[in-house]
C-alpha cells in the first residue's frame, strides 16, 4: 500500500496506524498534505502560510524514530495546522489583523510545542477572524476562508477558528489547533462538519497565545473524529509554566472513552429555549437524541435557568470588557486599520468601568451556580451547536450573533463542550450536536460523542470536490 491508497480524509489515528504498519511514511503523508494545500487552498483561503521545509524535516525525523522503534505515540507523523493566534518561532503572529507590529516570534506556543512533542508535523498557520473576535468566520482584512461544503456559493465557515475548520473539513490536514472564547472552536466545527473540543480553562496551557478575553480564552483541537479529538486532548493537556490556570489541574484520564452511554442521564433544554433553531437543524438534533436513547441514555427535557439570549448578552459584555483591556490600543486610535465590525466589538468594552465589570463577574458567578444545579444528576447537556445552517457570506449581518446562541453560555459557565457532526442536509450543508459538560469533565463529553460515532459508523462525511490529488 502507498499513500495514494490512504484516503486524503483519513483521521490522524488512521494515519498513525498506517505509519505503524509500514504502509506509508510520515514524509509521504506530509508531502501529500502540502500538495493538497497547493492544489485546493487557492479557492479555500484557509492557510496564512505553509512551512514546507520545516514540515518535511520534522516528518523525516518521525520516520527515523519509527525505524528505530521509538515512535512517540499514535499521533507521531500526522500533520496539523495552527490558528494564526499561536506563536511559532521564526514566524509572525498576525491574528488576522493589519494592526499588530508584525515581527518574527522567538518562541513557540505551548499547544504547538506539545503536539510537536507528540510527533505531529506542523505544516502551516491558518486564518482567523481578526483578533479572534467573531463567530461567522469572516475577515475583510485578511480574507475569509470559504466553507468547503458548498463549492457554488461562498458560505460562512464559522469562527473565529475559521481556517482550522476549513482545512480539516477539506482534507488538507487531519487536525488543527483552535481557540474558543465564545464558541470559536465549536462554531467552525459545526459549520464545516468536523469535530471540535472546547476545553476547560486550565486544561490546555495558553502560553504563547495572543489573548482576546483572558478569563474566557481556551485552546482546543478540531479533527475528523472523536477518537482524534481525544488523542489530541491528551497530548495538549498538562501544566504550562506560562499559564497559571494550569497549575494543580488534575491530569487527563480518558479510560472511559469506549464506555458507552447506557444509563447516562442527558439533559435537553425545553422547546422554548430552542425556539431559534431552524427546522432542518432540529430534525437532525432529534435524530441524534434518538440514537443516544437507543444506546441506553436517558434523555430528560428541562428549561434552562435563563434564556440562551440572556447568557449571550452577559457573556458579550464580559468579553468586550476584557477585549478592551487586551486590544483597546489597536482600535482607540485615529485611522485605526481594524475592521469596523471588530472595532465596534472592542470599543463596547470601553464603557464598562470597574464597578460594572465587578457586577458582571457577580452575575457570572450566580449563573454558574444556577447552571450547576441545572446539571445536577445529569452527565451532560445536549443542544444543537448552531441554530442555523451555514449562510452565504453575502447575507451575513455582522451585527448579529446567532452562532453564539448555544456556544457562548458554555464559556460563561467555565464548562467544556464537544461539537460533533450529526448529518448533512440534501444540499450537503452540515448540522452538529453540542455536548456540554461541567468543567474538567471533557472525558464525559468525548465518551458520549464516541458512542454516537461508533453507532453511526463515523460522524465525518467528506465534502465533494476535494478528492484529488
Amino acid at each position: 500500500m502507498s499513500t495514494d491508497d490512504i484516503s486524503a480524509f483519513a483521521t490522524a489515528a488512521e494515519l498513525g496506524r498506517a505509519l505503524a504498519s509500514g504502509a506509508t511514511t510520515a514524509e509521504a503523508v506530509t508531502r501529500r498534505a502540502l500538495d493538497r494545500i497547493a492544489a485546493h487552498d487557492g479557492a479555500l483561503h484557509s492557510f496564512v502560510v505553509t512551512l514546507p521545509e520545516a514540515a518535511i524535516e520534522a516528518a523525516k525525523e518521525s520516520d527515523e524514530r519509527r525505524r528505530q522503534g521509538k515512535a512517540k505515540g499514535p499521533l507521531d507523523g500526522a500533520p496539523f495546522a495552527a490558528k494564526d493566534l499561536f506563536h511559532v518561532a521564526g514566524q509572525p503572529t498576525c491574528a488576522g489583523s493589519l494592526a499588530l507590529d508584525v515581527k518574527a516570534q522567538t518562541a513557540t506556543a505551548n499547544a504547538v510545542t506539545r503536539l510537536a512533542d507528540a510527533g505531529m508535523v506542523l505544516v502551516g498557520k491558518v486564518h482567523t477572524v481578526e483578533f479572534a473576535f467573531g463567530s461567522w468566520g469572516t475577515n475583510p482584512v485578511a480574507g475569509t476562508p470559504l466553507n468547503p461544503r458548498d463549492p457554488a456559493v461562498p458560505r460562512a465557515p464559522g469562527g473565529s477558528s475559521s481556517g482550522s475548520g476549513v482545512a480539516v473539513a477539506a482534507g488538507l490536514v487531519p487536525a488543527a489547533l483552535g481557540t474558543d472564547t465564545g464558541g470559536s472552536v465549536r462554531n467552525p466545527a459545526g459549520m464545516c462538519g468536523v469535530v471540535g473540543l472546547k476545553t476547560t480553562v486550565g486544561r490546555v496551557g495558553r502560553g504563547g497565545l495572543l489573548a482576546l478575553a483572558t478569563s474566557f480564552d481556551s485552546v482546543g483541537p478540531l479533527a475528523r473524529s472523536v477518537e482524534d479529538a481525544a488523542l489530541l486532548f491528551e497530548a495538549l493537556s498538562g501544566r504550562d509554566p506560562d499559564d497559571p490556570a494550569t497549575y494543580g489541574v488534575p491530569p487527563v484520564r480518558l479510560d472511559t472513552l469506549e464506555q458507552g452511554v447506557a444509563g447516562l442521564r442527558l439533559r435537553v433544554p425545553a422547546a422554548s429555549n430552542l425556539a431559534s433553531v431552524q427546522p432542518a437543524v432540529m430534525e437532525r438534533f432529534r435524530a441524534a437524541l434518538a440514537d443516544l436513547e437507543a444506546l441506553g441514555a436517558v434523555i430528560e427535557e428541562r428549561p434552562m435557568p435563563q434564556a440562551p439570549e440572556a447568557y449571550m448578552a452577559l457573556t458579550g459584555d464580559l468579553m468586550a470588557a476584557e477585549a478592551w483591556h487586551n486590544l483597546g490600543r489597536y482600535v482607540d486610535v485615529e485611522n485605526s486599520v481594524v475592521d469596523p465590525a471588530i472595532r465596534a466589538r472592542v470599543l463596547k468594552g470601553r464603557a464598562i468601568d470597574a464597578a460594572r465589570y465587578q457586577q458582571l463577574l457577580e452575575d457570572r458567578r450566580a449563573a454558574q451556580v444556577a447552571f450547576a444545579h441545572y446539571l445536577d444528576g445529569a452527565g451532560a447537556m445536549l443542544t444543537p451547536t448552531s441554530p442555523i445552517l451555514p449562510p452565504p457570506v453575502a447575507e451575513i449581518d455582522e451585527a448579529t450573533t446567532p452562532l453564539g446562541t448555544f456556544t457562548r453560555f458554555v464559556n460563561l459557565m467555565d464548562a467544556a463542550a464537544l461539537s460533533v457532526p450529526v448529518g448533512l442536509m440534501g444540499d450537503g450543508l452540515p448540522t452538529a450536536l453540542q455536548i456540554v459538560v461541567p468543567r474538567f469533565e471533557e472525558a464525559t463529553a468525548l465518551r458520549i460523542g464516541r458512542a454516537l460515532e461508533r453507532k453511526r459508523g463515523g460522524l465525518f462525511q467528506p465534502p465533494s470536490g476535494y478528492d484529488a490529488p
